[in-house]
């Protein structure tokens, strides 16, 4: 028998009114509860149902905490509506807590008012001794301020599989797909595409499939039959207006690893990738190595070190050399990515940041690699830095990287983030045919004016020759000691060194002229505050401005894809603002390079606790700016 305690409506405010435009709904348990999976499942539910989208999945740092323990717990929360979404949500409407834990680590972010849904058959004294309550949450009034549906999930769903004969522990695994069920029944969702997904998943097992379908189906069932009143009401969420075309739901890492793969064919190449596996970076390895039959070799190394001197080793022999880590597997590539900016050869290396320093937050998200990115190697080494801002934008930012890359000979760094590296978004695949293709020309011939080879004589963007080996009467030198400018021989002499390091740092500098100038993403092109960002802000930020803008308030917004350089015209547009505020997950580095560069009192709001901004968060701060 379920537990309800009356409150107000947690999607209505208390009053009768029509389903609300967007809903925030978190599901948490234990890692082994399959959070994740629900929470993806829910997803691909809720993009054939036409809403827009935008999910966080929080993960645990440990690869198998203790089961019911406070830093096993394994979230995944979904924002989805009829209107634009940017985010993941600022607080749940209804948390899914399948222990005591799951909802002591995450019932303070729900909204006052909200709905929890818990399975009272895992808060026994043991779980909640382990999530360290005194007493039963649900029985000693603490969680009056919300409303509460609880009962025995884990006693419904052994009865809804029973028929199939499974033992206690392979039965309760069922429990995720009860619950997404009853998700599915409270959102109007269609089953038909996850009782299909089932099937196809546990082909070969057809009893895991049909009692997993059973689940499903109970949970849909118990929504639809309990006479229940208050909280436990069924809503549909009317699809958003959208461009017509072809949709998938993509996260970020998906999205890099087939943005790599077209900026590669339309350099005319094949792609090597040299991988090692660190989180939250391992799952564009796991994402090329499916994409072969596009010319994409996929390596994984022994280390960090071996999987970017593979890629460099890819790069001199002809091909595209890509690999990818996250904050500590970067530093250990430093002296490689020396190596590739001397011998001036096209690379992309992409950074998934994450929470640091050392190990740091191996699972939570930061952006304070952009230190690292821009400044981060021996010697004066300057590289190309760009990030993107959501999961679908990593698509065009993967083909820009490659595109710099190759016309530049350079290596080129994207920055993104733990939270677009596994959040995912609607995306609308774009036609083919709109990407401008940049096709490599290899140097066949010798180049000097008198007949002789000139490797590192250089074009009008600063680039010199791309030379395969083995190419007839083309030999040169290539290496980590300081060349002759024209020739490539070994020569370390003051004049040399003067003219490579300017030359190497102009070459970078000019890749200004080939990105567009910066627009204002929301706004007016001058005004009392601009609030200027990067990477995974975007969504926060834009959120954030246009409420303040609707509540009169003089504020723009402009975030910057090209770090380094930035586009042209940047420092004169922020200098048209009197204020300059910049919200980003770390102690304020962009803050230090927009100061350096164009010498404006940019002002920061910082943050470094592992989670993504919310809204009311920068819109706090942009009133304050302007009090």
């Amino acid at each position: 028998m379920a537990t309800l305690v009356d409150g107000p409506d947690a999607l209505t405010g208390g009053k009768e009114t029509q389903a609300p435009e967007a809903v925030v709904v978190r599901f948490a348990g234990d890692s082994g509860d399959g959070m994740q999976l629900t929470g993806g499942q829910f997803t691909l539910s809720t993009a054939l149902a036409g809403n827009d989208l935008a999910t966080f999945p929080d993960f645990p740092a440990e690869i198998r905490a203790p089961q019911g323990t406070l830093f096993g717990v394994s979230a995944f929360q979904i924002n989805f509506g009829s209107t634009e979404i940017d985010t993941a949500g600022d607080q749940p409407d209804v948390l899914v807590a399948m222990n005591p834990a799951a909802l002591k680590t995450n019932v303070g972010a729900l909204k006052a008012g909200g709905l929890i849904i818990a399975d009272t058959g895992e808060f026994n004294k043991r779980n909640l001794e382990k999530a360290k309550y005194e007493v039963n949450p649900l029985e000693d009034g603490s969680l009056e301020k919300w409303q509460l549906l609880a009962f025995d999930i884990s006693a419904l769903t052994l009865e809804a599989v029973k028929p199939f004969g499974l033992g206690n522990k392979e039965a309760l695994r069922c429990k995720n797909m009860w619950t997404l069920g009853l998700a599915l029944w409270m959102f109007d969702r269609d089953r038909q595409p996850l009782i299909d997904w089932l099937n196809a998943k546990f082909a070969k097992n057809p009893v895991l499939a049909e009692a997993n379908v059973a689940a499903l189906n109970a949970g849909h069932a118990y929504g639809e039959t309990a006479e229940l009143s208050g909280p436990l009401k069924q809503y549909h969420i009317a699809p958003v207006e959208s461009e017509a075309g072809l949709y998938r739901t993509v996260t970020g890492a998906e999205a890099i690893s087939l943005g790599l793969v077209a900026g590669a064919q339309l350099a005319d190449l094949h792609m090597f990738f040299g991988g090692y596996p660190i989180t939250p970076a391992s799952a564009i390895l796991h994402n090329l190595a499916r994409l072969k039959e596009y010319g994409v070799t996929t390596f994984q190394a022994e280390d960090e070190i071996a999987a970017i001197a593979s890629a460099i080793g890819a790069s001199y022999a002809g091909q595209l050399g890509v690999t990818s880590s996250s904050g500590p597997g970067i530093a250990l590539k430093g002296e490689a990515m020396g190596l590739a900016i001397m011998t001036e050869l096209p690379l992309v290396i992409v950074n998934s940041q994450r929470g640091g320093p050392s190990t740091g937050l191996p699972t939570k998200t930061e952006q304070s690699d952009l230190y690292q990115a821009v400044y981060g190697r021996n010697g004066d080494a300057p590289m190309p830095v760009i990030a993107s801002r959501s999961p679908s934008d990593c698509f065009e930012v993967a083909i820009e990287a490659c595109r710099i890359a190759v016309e530049y000979m350079t290596p080129v760094m994207l920055l993104t983030d733990g939270y677009i590296a596994n959040a995912a978004e609607p995306w609308k695949v774009p036609d083919p045919e709109s990407f401008k293709p940049f096709p490599v020309t290899f140097l066949e011939e010798k180049n000097g004016p008198n007949g002789e080879l000139l490797p590192f004589a250089r074009d009008e963007k600063g680039a010199r020759p791309w030379i395969k080996p083995g190419t007839a009467g083309l030999m040169h030198r290539i290496g980590g000691i300081e060349k002759n400018p024209g020739t490539g021989n070994i020569d370390y002499s003051p004049a040399s060194h003067q003219i490579m390091t300017d030359a190497r740092k102009a070459k970078v500098e000019g890749v200004a002229n080939s990105i567009p100038l910066q627009e204002v993403n929301h706004g007016e092109a001058s005004g009392k505050l601009v609030v200027v960002g990067w990477g995974s802000t975007y969504g926060p930020i834009y959120q954030a401005v246009r409420r303040a803008r609707r509540k009169g308030l003089d504020v723009s917004h402009v975030h910057v894809r090209h770090i380094w350089p930035m586009p042209s015209n940047l420092g004169d547009l922020l200098k048209s603002y009197d204020k300059v505020l910049v919200p980003e997950m770390n102690t304020g580095q962009f803050k230090t390079v927009l100061r350096d560069q164009f010498l404006i009192d940019a002002q920061p709001l910082n943050k470094t606790s592992g989670q993504p901004f919310t809204i009311a968060e920068i819109e706090a701060a942009i009133e304050a700016a302007l009090a």
